[in-house]
């Protein structure tokens, strides 16, 4: 008679203390998440305050979650609470109102489509950087969020960022985002409910956001077809048989908050560490600038240069390894998922980080080391399919992950052939992970003109 075998009860995995956990994620989330899948292995569980929380540091466990089992998860209680910013927009959307939304925006983000905005991203990335001066200094963080509001405005909008609406976004959103991660404390449920400066200054950003964006919809609406993101979004329509209409006005809402803040937000991250990497790497740098000079000459790129920049796509690729602007995603179990040899329960979450995984050397020898060549074909064929998401995988991907690419290539290439940044001495690099890998301190440069 066979003896049937069950999967152990739970992985093994550090004891934190119901504040502890808090505070450990608060104070190193970074440190503490690698630790714990180099101690523990592939799969690790631990507990922060009332929440069961697996770590899954495997490539293929990220297939099994987001692609294989789906169907088994829904978005973290993180990302739940991002509804307090976003509303039900795709990133924290569920089953079929996320379907639907999905089907929607399709045609939003089709290839051909979001070609027309390249030439407003490298026009935009050429008229920012030519108001620079050599030999001075910036915060280039500040100055990439200042160029990519400039960009999602326009191509979201149809504003321009003297005007003051994508600007307006822009702070509300920051306002919220800076008190976003209070809603993680334990009795948070209760906390949000007092009179508290702070609670009073996020709804205050709130109102002010829907103020801008609800007044967009209404123009365009009246107006019509400005060939921009929120114009298509008011087209869109469900072509499933049995499911027409369009989407109401929150829904709009909600979808172009959603994309702002992606737009925005994490495309400028990426290009900070991005030139961060470039300017401690002068033997990379002095490639990507030969690749430019040659393919480009003196001119700005344009979308159909791309696929005649392959090392700049890997310096890019490189450095969202290294620097991953969603540096971590949490899965909440509706129904018991078998993951590594282990049952994951219904009612605990999985945590899959790409921080982690980008940095296994097991896939990425030398893991801290800044190396472009790692993305040459033979070696990406060589290792797991899911040893690199920075974008998500699965059913949910990211449905701006073309919209990215080109942005961040054409961005990086624009700025790149022109400028060389040197970092300034005596500051304090460190990583902030927070909904977004920002860095903490901003990021002094000195700008030389090549």
């Amino acid at each position: 008679m066979k003896t049937e075998q069950r999967a152990p009860a739970r992985p093994p995995g550090p004891k934190l203390g119901f504040v502890e956990g808090f505070r450990t994620f608060r104070g190193d989330a970074l440190g503490f998440l690698l630790r714990t899948a180099r101690t523990y292995g592939d799969v690790a569980w631990f507990r922060v305050g009332p929440y069961d929380l697996y770590l899954l540091s495997h490539p293929d466990h990220v297939r099994d979650v987001l692609v294989a089992g789906h169907h088994a998860v829904v978005k973290s209680r993180i990302l739940q609470e991002a509804r307090k910013i976003l509303g039900d927009g795709l990133l924290t959307s569920e089953g079929d109102s996320h379907k639907r939304n999905r089907r929607l925006l399709q045609p939003v983000f089709h290839h051909q489509r979001i070609e027309t905005y390249g030439e407003v991203m490298a026009d935009y990335a050429a008229r920012s950087s030519g108001r620079w001066r050599d030999g001075t200094e910036v915060d280039l963080h500040m100055e990439l969020m200042a160029l990519t509001l400039a960009i999602v405005g326009k191509t979201l909008f149809g504003t321009d960022v003297e005007e003051t609406d994508a600007r307006q976004v822009a702070d509300s959103l920051g306002t919220m985002l800076g008190l976003y991660d209070r809603f993680f404390l334990p009795f948070a449920q209760y906390l949000e409910r007092l009179p508290l400066p702070a609670n009073r200054r996020f709804w205050r950003a709130k109102d002010s956001l829907d103020e801008v964006v609800f007044g967009l919809i209404r123009d365009r609406r009246s107006e019509g077809d400005r060939g921009d993101l929120l114009s298509m979004l008011l087209a869109a329509r469900d072509g499933d048989e049995g499911r027409g209409g369009a989407m109401s006005d929150q829904q709009v809402r909600d979808e172009a908050t959603t994309i702002f803040l992606a737009g925005h937000e994490t495309t400028a991250i990426a290009l900070t560490w991005t030139f961060y990497l470039l300017s401690q790497s002068p033997e990379v740098e002095g490639r990507l600038r030969r690749e430019l000079d040659d393919v480009l000459g003196d001119r700005v790129p344009a979308p159909a240069d791309l696929p005649k920049l392959p090392y700049t796509r890997r310096v890019l690729c490189e450095s969202l390894r290294l620097y991953p602007p969603a540096w971590t995603m949490g899965r909440t179990l509706i129904a018991d998922l078998p993951v590594g040899g282990y049952v994951v329960p219904a009612g605990a979450t999985a945590l899959l980080s790409q921080y982690v995984i980008h940095h296994d050397p097991r896939w990425y020898p030398d893991p801290w080391r800044f190396d472009p060549d790692r993305w040459e074909p033979e070696a990406v064929a060589a290792r797991p399919k899911y040893s690199f998401f920075p974008f998500g995988a699965g059913p949910r991907m990211c449905i701006g992950e073309d919209f990215a690419w080109m942005e961040g290539m054409l961005v990086l290439a624009t700025i790149a052939r022109r400028w060389r940044f040197e970092l300034v001495l005596g500051q304090t690099i460190a990583l902030d992970p927070r909904i977004t890998l920002r860095p903490k301190y901003g990021m002094r440069m000195r700008l030389h003109r090549r």
